[in-house]
């Protein structure tokens, strides 16, 4: 057995033709994958999935995976979906062939779709294939509606695809008083809700429809049996040429509206549907991007910086061989880009975090002590108040010739870095070197869409987290339209977007990414429970007509 891993021996040996797991995604929201889901997409040669569920899926594949398209075929003269034709074919083919393939569809593979056929094919051909369920489409999306489909009480529950009910199962569904979850399409509601009614339900009969469930697109509207057609019409949804859309019709008196008004934490998240853009790199907007989707919302990310080695790296070179050396007492980070730069110096020398043994390390703030951390470096300070120079330097002791041996910083930095950090050191007596260890430049524009969306209102919200982050933005894609939502990190990032002729809604409270995302939600609560108290419908930003008042916010 090799001393890195298990032998190849240990497997079990796959026959000639293959494997497949047929994989169930869930309704659309890609939290909602399951552990073995992933595990069986990691190790997948084959992904054949759903076009509405392939980039729900396709990120948890490794690189190099094949995905092959499903040829779509538009059969609407006969049904109102259109028909995948070659899933099967193609399953086979890749598993005859001796490879890993994984079908993914839609919701569960045992309830939602054909997948039971494609199963028998396996069977029938010898190819061993494996079930992975999911979330399905019937149980998740009246769950993010706010419609639990059994109380205390208890209840039957009967599921009904709309497509293929015969007569008997509208009757008897219609002649029970059981919760109806019916799958359908949004043109075809009405006539669902008329079977029931044919059938022996009453009129006034509660049901929600929600399309485009579990996702930031949910929509949920909250009628009768009886009026379904008219509030679709009055809400402008019907007609439509997205007619066709899926829908989940939850009947019976869980779904009524006095109890969803208090049971839907989806929509009700203060930033629901909010296209919030996120001008920062990546790297430097993961944590804060996950943080606005918990918010409900859907971030954006542009870089407005790209980031280069320095013209000159010598010094640079130097200052790294003085912290092996001995030269130094202190290294200060002041952002993930610093550590990143020190990094890749190290692994061009062949060091790793055993270099810094016997230095003390410094940290402007928890992101930057995180890339440390990952670095295997845990740093020795980090601001106990505010997460910024300033910061740092009223935790940063005096130098005192007793107990530090050596009285020297290295402190690599960006080449726009200001001064404060430098000359609060020297202040309090430490000599600094002052090394340029990375370039921060312009980042080339975005694409042509997203600045039109940019300029044209098609953003909610845009959250700025430095003043040259802002002039950047503006610089490469134009200024954001005025219906737009505008958060800024600090005073000095307001006064930047003042002077660009922009109206700041949202401050945050505290110089932090964290907290302005935490600002900007507490701006789309007031502005939604402003809505509801009204009377009004509950609207993006980007939905407001010209001209309406907007509301400043400094929580």
């Amino acid at each position: 057995m090799s001393p890195t891993g298990p032998a190849a021996s240990d497997f079990p040996v796959l026959s000639a033709q293959g494997h497949v797991t047929f994989l169930g995604a869930g309704p659309g929201d890609p939290g909602l994958l399951t552990l073995r889901a992933v595990e069986a997409l990691a190790s997948a040669d084959v992904l054949v999935a759903e076009p509405e569920v392939l980039d729900v899926v396709r990120c948890h594949a490794r690189a190099g995976v094949s995905t092959p398209e499903l040829t779509v075929v538009d059969v609407a003269s006969t049904t109102a979906v259109p028909v995948l034709r070659d899933a099967a074919n193609l399953v086979m083919e890749a598993a005859k062939g001796g490879r890993r393939v994984v079908r993914a569809v839609t919701g569960d593979p045992g309830l939602d779709g054909n997948a039971g056929t494609e199963m028998l094919a396996c069977a029938a051909a010898g190819v061993p294939f494996e079930v992975v369920p999911g979330v399905a489409n019937v149980v998740g999306v009246p769950a993010y509606a706010g419609v639990p489909l059994r109380d205390a009480q208890g209840a039957d529950v009967r599921f009904v695809d709309a497509r293929t009910a015969s007569d008997r199962c509208w009757s008897e569904v219609g002649a029970s008083d059981a919760t109806a979850v019916v799958a359908t399409t949004l043109d075809s509601v009405a006539a669902a809700a008329g079977e029931l009614v044919s059938a022996g339900r009453k009129p006034d009969t509660p049901l929600t429809v929600t399309v485009a469930g579990t996702t930031t697109r949910q929509r949920t509207w909250t009628a009768t049996l009886g009026t379904i057609a008219q509030v679709l019409k009055q809400a402008k949804v019907l007609p439509s040429p997205d007619g066709h859309q899926p829908v989940i019709a939850v009947v019976g008196e869980r779904s009524s509206a006095a109890q969803r008004d208090q049971l839907a934490w989806f929509e009700s998240k203060p930033l629901f549907g909010w296209k919030v853009l996120v001008p920062r790199t990546k790297e430097q907007a993961a944590s804060l991007s996950d943080q606005l989707r918990s918010y409900g919302a859907v971030p954006y990310e542009v870089p407005t910086i790209a980031v280069e080695p320095p013209r000159t790296p010598q010094q640079m070179e130097r200052a790294v061989k003085g912290l092996v050396t001995g030269r130094y007492e202190w290294i200060a980070f002041t952002s993930v880009n610093a550590v990143k730069a020190v990094r890749e110096k190290f692994e061009e020398y062949g060091l790793d975090a055993r270099a810094f043994a016997g230095i003390k390390v410094a940290a402007v703030g928890e992101q930057t002590a995180a890339a440390l951390i990952d670095f295997g470096v845990k740093p020795d300070l980090v601001p106990s108040g505010e997460q910024s120079a300033a910061g740092l330097l009223e935790d940063w002791p005096p130098y005192d010739p007793v107990f530090d041996p050596i009285d020297r910083v290295f402190l690599p930095r960006a080449d726009i870095a200001t001064e404060t950090l430098v000359a609060g050191l020297i202040e309090l007596g430490w000599e600094v070197d002052d090394v340029t260890a990375y370039r921060t430049v312009r980042a080339s524009p975005p694409p042509a869409d997203t600045r039109e969306a940019i300029k044209g209102g098609g953003f909610d919200a845009v959250l700025f987290t430095s003043s040259s982050t802002l002039r950047n933005l503006v610089g490469i894609a134009g200024k954001p339209h005025n219906l737009t939502v505008i958060a800024c990190i600090g005073p000095a990032t307001a006064k930047t977007a003042e002077e660009h002729g922009l109206r700041v809604d949202v401050l945050s409270p505290e110089p932090s990414v964290h907290k302005l995302a935490e600002a900007l939600a507490a701006f789309g609560a007031q502005r939604r429970d402003a809505a509801k108290e009204a009377g009004d419908p509950v609207t993006r930003p980007s939905e407001r007509r010209p001209g309406a008042r907007r509301r400043r916010s400094t929580t």
